[in-house]
C-alpha cells in the first residue's frame, strides 16, 4: 500500500472516532454513571429519567371460570291425564302469563256429568230450604232437617270434585315466562309425562361456574361478575354471585358458584356457553408502583426515587401484581416519587433529571 493512501486511511479513521467521542459526550444518558461520565465542572453528568409518584389503589385478584346459563325457571309442560288434544291455546316461541291455558284437552263427558251433578246439588239445596222452613213451623223435626243439610253438603263436594277433575284437562302455564316449540296438534292422544311445549323463565338468568377450591376466599354472595359470549362479541354482560355451593368436589378440588344476570332482552339463552371473571378486592388503598421501577437485586427488590436531584435507593417488600402495577408492602409511602424509566443507568446518590411526562396516550418509558 503506497504511503498517501495510509495516511488517508488513519485521517479518516480518526475523524469518525472524534466525532463519535463528540456526540458521547453530547448525550447525558449515554453513559452510566458507574463508569463516572464528568461533567464540564468534573462532577458526574446527571442521567435521564422518567418517574412517577406512588400512589394508593385498591389491589384486586381476578378469577376467571367458564359455565352453562339456565331459565331462572324452567320445566317441560305436560299433562297430569290421558286425553285427546281438543285445542291448542298458544304461540311457539310467545310469552305467557301464569295460569293462562296453552292446551285443552276433551272433557265433555265430564261436563255431562258435572251438569248432572250441579242439577242434584241445587235439588238438594231446595229440598233443604223447604224443610228448615217447615222446621220453623214445627211442622218437620230437627233431625230431617239435618239430614237433608247433609245431602245438600254431599252433592256440593261432588260438584267440587268433578270440576277439579275436568280442570285437569286445561294444561296451564305454572309461572310467567316464553314458551319453545309446540310438541302435539289437536287431535293427538296425550299421556301423563307427554311433552307439550317447554317454559323458560328467561328475563333473569341463572349460570353456574366451577371455580377451584383456592378461590373461596375471594367469592362471595352478593360479589359482582361479569360474563361474555362468543355469541355476542363485544358485549359484556354484568351479574351477581347469589350463593356458593357448600360442598367442593373432592376429585376436581373445584367448588359451584351460582351467578344471576338480569336479562330484560333476553340475549342470554338457556343452554348458552358463558366466560366469566370475578375480581375482588383483597386490600384497599394499598402502595402501588409500575412494575418497571422495580429492580430485582439478589434476595432483595429496590427501587430508586428522586431526593433533591439525586437517586436514592430504597428497599422495598413486593405483593400482588395489578394491571402492570405491583404492590409495595414495605418501603414506600404514597407519594414517593420513583424512577420508571433508565434504572438500569443510575446508582444510589447519582444526579438525575427527570424527563417530562409523556404525552396522553403515550407509552411510558423511554426508548
Amino acid at each position: 500500500m503506497r504511503a498517501s493512501t495510509q495516511i488517508i486511511v488513519v485521517a479518516v479513521l480518526a475523524g469518525l472516532a472524534a466525532g463519535a467521542w463528540y456526540a458521547r459526550d453530547r448525550l447525558p444518558w449515554s453513559e452510566a454513571p458507574a463508569q463516572g461520565a464528568q461533567g464540564k465542572g468534573g462532577g458526574q453528568r446527571p442521567t435521564l429519567v422518567e418517574t412517577t409518584p406512588a400512589r394508593r389503589g385498591d389491589v384486586t385478584v381476578t378469577i376467571g371460570a367458564v359455565g352453562t346459563a339456565h331459565a331462572d325457571e324452567a320445566v317441560i309442560v305436560t299433562s297430569k291425564v290421558t286425553g285427546l288434544v281438543s285445542a291448542v291455546r298458544f304461540r311457539e316461541g310467545g310469552r305467557v302469563k301464569a295460569g293462562e291455558v296453552l292446551v285443552e284437552l276433551d272433557s265433555r263427558e265430564m261436563q255431562a256429568v258435572l251438569e248432572e251433578q250441579k242439577a242434584d246439588r241445587d235439588n238438594a239445596a231446595r229440598l233443604y230450604e223447604r224443610a228448615r222452613k217447615l222446621y220453623e213451623g214445627r211442622n218437620v223435626p230437627r233431625a230431617r232437617v239435618d239430614d237433608l243439610y247433609g245431602e245438600l253438603q254431599s252433592a256440593e263436594a261432588r260438584v267440587k270434585a268433578e270440576e277439579a277433575r275436568i280442570e285437569a284437562y286445561y294444561v296451564r302455564a305454572p309461572f310467567s315466562g316464553r314458551l319453545g316449540l309446540r310438541r302435539v296438534s289437536v287431535g293427538a292422544l296425550v299421556d301423563p309425562g307427554t311433552e307439550i311445549t317447554t317454559l323458560d323463565e328467561t328475563s333473569r338468568i341463572k349460570a353456574d361456574f366451577r371455580v377451584p377450591e383456592t378461590a373461596l376466599a375471594h367469592i362471595a354472595a352478593g360479589q359482582g361478575v361479569t360474563a361474555v359470549s362468543a355469541a355476542y362479541a363485544g358485549r359484556t354482560f354484568t351479574g351477581t354471585v347469589a350463593t356458593v355451593d357448600t360442598r367442593v368436589d373432592p376429585v376436581t378440588r373445584s367448588v359451584e358458584v351460582r351467578t344471576v344476570f338480569e336479562n330484560p332482552d333476553e340475549r342470554i339463552r338457556p343452554g348458552m356457553f358463558l366466560t366469566a371473571e370475578f375480581v375482588a378486592v383483597i386490600r384497599k388503598d394499598s402502595v402501588l408502583i409500575p412494575e418497571q421501577a422495580v429492580v430485582a437485586g439478589g434476595d432483595r427488590q429496590y427501587v430508586f426515587i428522586v431526593d433533591d436531584g439525586k437517586a436514592a435507593r430504597r428497599d422495598v417488600t413486593t405483593g400482588e401484581h395489578v394491571d402492570g402495577d405491583i404492590e409495595i408492602l414495605a418501603g414506600l409511602s404514597p407519594g414517593d416519587v420513583v424512577v420508571t424509566a433508565g434504572v438500569q443507568k443510575i446508582r444510589d446518590g447519582a444526579p438525575v433529571d427527570v424527563a417530562p411526562p409523556p404525552p396522553d396516550g403515550a407509552r411510558p418509558g423511554m426508548s
